[in-house]
């Protein structure tokens, strides 16, 4: 027989529990009173603030590095809304507000350049980067961050110029800002898709929205206060431009190295092989993801993954020794030029046989072909530890072949 009946809202760590007494007199559920409630005495208002600024069902909703990144995240989004004042301050007195000689049409025209420019650098941008932002998240987070304190410094120094490049500098600002937009933007799609872990990418993204709302405010408060200030103190100005684009970086740095990813990019996989390679250690995702390079990642230049199959260089009896056996997903071949190693991948290749075909040319590329084959014992603790190896963000290439006719051959790019 079912004994009492314990109810929690979202999660029984640090929530109100409630029990029922199935055995009652009473034909009906009875509630009885919650283990201690004292411990819960601002449990109205927390469930409150947690309704309003976290997502449903938090802590169990989201990845467990999400408070970490969400604090710091909050720090660097205050500091850049004052640094971001101040810029609006000068922009605004560079444009000739205050100004009885100012030229309205000029101011105009002024700022129609600078958003054409951006709207020309977006574009450029995404066309030449926009591959590598879901690989390379952090890092493309935090450089749109850098380059916004950028942006922001020119604006600043803006009004100091003579007047004649005040609309070349606000155009290089524009452009910057337009590299902010779109690696900003795109980098914090991809990491609301790593922290939301019950398909709830929309609710996370909107509590952001309105933890990012209510520290904009905060910010604007706090400008109200400085501008009257600062206003005819450049030094200080300056100052408080140095010291909140300071810690502007240094809590971006730590929100990006405070989030875990489980799926592989080029540098956590490197990672994850070369201590394989030289401990026989299998690294978690939470130590690799520790050693990954932030501010200078590799470039891996040495290597061509997903690559047209004619530039493997391949004879046509080297093409049917490795391929008539069947069940080949990619070729491995090193450039003896250049020294690159070529990957070319059949048409049917998974995220695994990439992963693979990474691991191997790895491999190759620190002469240690002698562990060769040993990608499934591999694979099968990376698994067991919380790696996702159905899934790959390896910047791969479009190319792919078969043996059959493009109609028949469809196939999918993973």
């Amino acid at each position: 027989m079912v004994g009492n009946i314990y109810e929690y809202h979202g999660s029984p760590v640090n929530n109100e529990i409630y029990e029922y007494d199935l055995h009652s007199e009473k034909n009906k559920l009875v509630q009885k009173q919650s283990p201690d409630k004292s411990f819960f005495k601002f449990s109205g208002f927390t469930q409150i603030f947690k309704d309003i600024f976290l997502p449903k069902g938090y802590p169990e909703s989201v990845s467990e590095d999400y408070l970490s990144y969400q604090i710091w995240d909050t720090v660097q989004a205050f500091c850049s809304s004052i640094t971001g004042t101040l810029a609006t301050h000068a922009v605004l007195k560079g444009s000739g507000v205050g100004d009885e000689t100012a030229n309205v049409a000029s101011a105009t025209i002024t700022w129609l350049l600078k958003d054409g420019t951006g709207m020309l650098g977006r574009i450029a941008f995404a066309y030449f980067k926009g591959s590598s932002l879901d690989c390379n998240a952090k890092q493309w987070r935090l450089f749109a961050d850098v380059m916004n304190d950028c942006a922001i410094f020119i604006q600043l120094v803006a009004p100091v110029l003579p007047k004649a490049y005040f609309t070349l500098v606000m155009c290089l600002a524009g452009l910057a800002f337009s590299l902010v937009g779109v690696a900003g933007g795109c980098t914090r799609a991809a990491l609301t898709m790593h922290q939301a872990k019950c398909n709830n990418m929309a609710d996370v993204s909107a509590k952001d929205g309105s933890q990012e709302t209510l520290v904009n405010l905060a910010a604007l408060l706090t400008g109200l206060v400085i501008m009257p200030i600062v206003a005819t103190n450049i030094p200080l100005m300056w100052l408080l431009f140095l010291i909140f684009t300071f810690l502007h970086v240094f809590a971006n740095y730590k929100a990006v190295a405070s989030v875990v990813m489980e799926l592989f990019n080029r540098n956590r996989l490197s990672k994850v092989i070369k201590v394989f390679c030289d401990m026989n250690k299998v690294l978690t995702p939470k130590e690799a993801n520790e050693k990954e390079a932030i501010f200078f990642p590799p470039s891996y230049s040495w290597l061509n993954l997903g690559c047209k199959l004619e530039d493997l260089g391949l004879t046509s009896s080297e093409f049917h020794q490795k391929v008539d056996d069947g069940g080949v997903r990619y070729l491995i071949k090193r450039n003896q030029k250049t020294g690159q190693i070529m990957v070319s991948l059949n048409h049917s290749c998974t995220a695994s046989d990439i992963l693979e075909a990474f691991y191997e040319s790895y491999l190759l590329h620190i002469n240690r072909t002698s562990l060769s084959g040993s990608w499934p014992t591999l694979r099968s603790n990376l698994q067991s530890i919380g790696w996702v190896v159905e899934q790959q963000q390896l910047n791969v290439g479009g190319w792919r072949w078969s043996t059959n006719s493009p109609s028949v051959a469809k196939h999918k790019l993973v």
